[in-house]
């Protein structure tokens, strides 16, 4: 019985010499545990999900650590502040995650028609 736990105990430390039939053993289970996991243990890693939006939103950086966010106002439907609010927040969240909406500036051209809506925000606590 004392057999049995000394080479439990030397797998477990690892005192077997490259070239060795158990490190051999040990490196196959090793090998077998990374590449047959992932159909035994469920990680819960999924992919990113893309912006299901199909326009150009620009996202750079602000001196205050918040985040400037241009969007094309094609991607906007809304007229009263509450509606744009929500619509511009279901545009950013699935880029940045949760963030509360400093201020919301509309670039217009000559005819005053809206182009683009620059959006100030910055992580929710």
């Amino acid at each position: 019985m004392t057999g049995i736990w000394r080479t439990i105990r030397d797998y477990i430390l690892w005192s077997y010499e490259r070239g060795t039939i158990q490190y051999d053993v040990m490196v196959t289970l090793i090998l077998i545990f990374v590449f047959l996991s992932p159909y035994w243990i469920d990680f819960k890693d999924k992919p990113v999900q893309r912006n299901p939006y199909r326009m150009e939103v620009v996202v750079v950086s602000d001196v205050q650590g918040g985040l400037i966010f241009r969007i094309d106002a094609s991607a906007i439907q809304a007229k009263q502040d509450d509606e744009l609010r929500a619509e511009l927040l279901r545009v950013i969240a699935p880029i940045s995650g949760a963030v509360d909406l400093n201020k919301i500036e509309a670039e217009r051209d000559r005819s005053g028609r809206v182009l683009s809506y620059k959006v100030w925000v910055h992580k929710g606590q």
